[in-house]
């Protein structure tokens, strides 16, 4: 796929690239983003939702606490796994089993009779999720031509980016209207469009040089560490320091560190833990896990609590919070390009303060709280200080290793926004004392939701002190602090990057002619045209990757649930 190919863009399918000016260019980038949009819509409407399916189910506070995160296990857990079956089994055919199962198992959350239906329904779309939304940019990355990709990632990410700033709005207009059920049944006709769509004007790719093992077991010590310690966390209001509580609790940490011991010990591991030997690396996933952590506990209670406390309809909730994702939608772009003229540092401290701040003065909605007076300046602030973080975060990440695994990276980053969303919205009600009638009193949930806000903001307020203290200034400006440590040999094609995260990490080797195409830890079938491949004999504690560092090629960052899946551009010259 290097350079420009005669005929490129006339014939799907016949292993040349499809340029966006043609029709087949546009039904891909139209099938990808419905694809990516359910997944989208998804971690955005179901919260404005969970009061009414509290009451229709007569469900506590664990079993709310469970809808959302057995979607987000099953979700994190396996995300890196699902790209690397299409690498494996073609992009689009497990793309197209991603959003019919995701399809298949939103209809069996909208038919649930009860709680634990739900709960599972949702476990099982978190899987569909885990295959489909790996593939959505793979297909990009792998059959558009490279001189119109950026602008398909933008397209992409762009109506992804409104897909998330309206999710919200949807939930509450669909649950005052037909039903909670409804926020699920909207993916069934969804699907509908997209599947035909993919199967008639998407053409299969893979990649040939695939092989070796799945790591199926490292996906599922990873799923099982958080979900044993997911339940510990709901548990314990309930159940105290019981058994019922420790056991879990002990049994999570300990495969967590049987996870650790079989990653290190892989020849073509899920997660090659040597990406971490980058310091700057490991400093700005730990921001991420603090930013998204308190982003996680934010909008799963303030949706609660603006229902149940302000008092409002699940439509009005949801339109209260259109002020963060439209910032973010609106001025992402900008925020990047000024973190690239003043580097990450300020904006990657600043950012997670002024979040605090919002989440502070979040504390203000209660009961007969005025909308402009106490709750837009929160959200406004709020939004801003998303706006000021979370671009600049996906750049250093992806400028803190060699580009050959910016891919890598930036999956790696995104499964650990999600895991701290996870375990957010499972620790912040233990921490804030909410018991498991609390949200349906008024009174006791706004007691709590003040005592939960705080704890947010000091977890920003750490992430802040950590980016001021370890990240570098000139972090956009470099490669990066150091090479991986220990480059995995080129007989081991997965481990750079053998399964990635959404928008798909995976090891790709390009087939083409430049020598430097195709190195490991792409994203998702992306061709790095140019990238300088990791040395296989590069000595251990080397002090930079080669060349400049990646630029993000998505330009619109909405990224409430996690930051946006970025393949990286391609540095000229390299």
């Amino acid at each position: 796929m290097g350079g420009a190919t005669p005929g490129a863009g006339r014939a799907p399918g016949n292993g040349q690239p499809v340029r966006l000016s043609v029709p087949a260019g546009r039904w891909l980038v139209f099938t990808t983003v419905l694809g990516s949009a359910m997944a989208l819509l998804d971690s955005t409407v179901v919260n404005v939702a969970l009061p009414r399916i509290g009451l229709d189910l007569g469900a506590d506070l664990p079993v709310l606490q469970w809808t959302v995160n057995a979607y987000m296990l099953t979700l994190a857990g396996l995300i890196l796994l699902g790209g690397a079956l299409g690498d494996r089994f073609g992009r689009r055919r497990v793309f197209v089993t991603g959003v019919v199962w995701f399809a298949l198992a939103s209809l069996a959350c909208g038919l649930a009779p009860n709680a634990g239906v739900l709960i599972a329904a949702r476990a099982l779309q978190g899987i569909g999720g885990a295959l489909l939304t790996p593939g959505s940019l793979a297909l990009i990355q792998s059959v558009i031509h490279r001189d119109d990709r950026a602008r398909a990632i933008g397209l992409w990410s762009g109506f992804g980016g409104v897909g998330a700033a309206i999710g919200p709005f949807l939930g509450g207009w669909l649950v005052d209207g037909p039903g909670w059920r409804w926020v699920f049944f909207i993916n069934v006709p969804l699907a509908a469009v997209c599947v035909p769509v993919a199967l008639r004007h998407v053409p299969e790719t893979s990649n040939p040089r695939a092989h070796g093992r799945f790591d199926v077991l490292g996906a599922l010590l990873g799923a099982a560490t958080l979900g044993l310690i997911t339940y510990a966390l709901i548990a314990a209001p309930q159940k105290g320091a019981s058994p019922a509580v420790v056991v879990p609790a002990v049994a999570g940490l300990a495969l967590g560190v049987v996870f650790v011991a079989v990653e290190r010990g892989r020849r073509e591991p899920m997660l090659p833990l040597s990406i971490f030997s980058s310091h700057q690396f490991s400093a700005v996933n730990a921001v991420t896990l603090c930013v998204y952590a308190a982003f996680g506990g934010f909008f799963f209670l303030s949706v609660l609590n603006l229902q149940v406390v302000v008092g409002y309809s699940a439509l009005a909730a949801g339109t209260a919070l259109l002020p963060t994702t439209t910032l973010m939608l609106l001025l992402s772009a900008r925020s990047g390009e000024l973190g690239k003229r003043i580097g990450p540092r300020i904006p990657l401290t600043v950012g997670p303060l002024l979040c605090a701040a919002g989440m502070l003065l979040m504390t203000r909605a209660g009961v007969g709280a005025v909308y402009w007076r106490d709750i837009l300046p929160a959200l406004l602030v709020l939004g801003m200080g998303m706006v000021v973080v979370v671009a600049p975060l996906t750049a250093t990440v992806l400028a803190s290793v060699d580009v050959a695994r910016a891919g890598l990276a930036s999956g790696v980053n995104n499964a650990a926004a999600r895991a701290a969303g996870l375990i957010a919205v499972a620790a912040l009600p233990l921490l804030a004392g909410m018991g498991p009638e609390a949200y349906r009193s008024a009174d006791a949930f706004g007691d709590t939701f003040r005592r939960a806000m705080p704890i947010c903001a000091g977890v920003l307020v750490l992430g802040a002190v950590l980016a001021w203290r370890t990240v570098r200034s000139d972090a956009l400006e470099q490669a990066g602090e150091e090479a991986v440590a220990g480059a995995e040999p080129e007989g081991a094609e997965a481990a750079a990057g053998a399964e990635r995260g959404e928008g798909a990490v995976a090891a790709e080797r390009a087939e083409g002619a430049m020598a430097a195409e195709g190195a490991e830890g792409a994203v998702a079938g992306e061709r790095v045209e140019g990238a300088v491949p990791m040395s296989a004999g590069r000595a251990e504690g080397a002090a930079r990757p080669t060349g400049p560092p990646c630029r993000p090629e998505c330009a619109y960052h909405c990224g409430v649930s996690a930051p946006p899946l970025d393949p990286g551009e391609r540095p000229s010259g390299t």
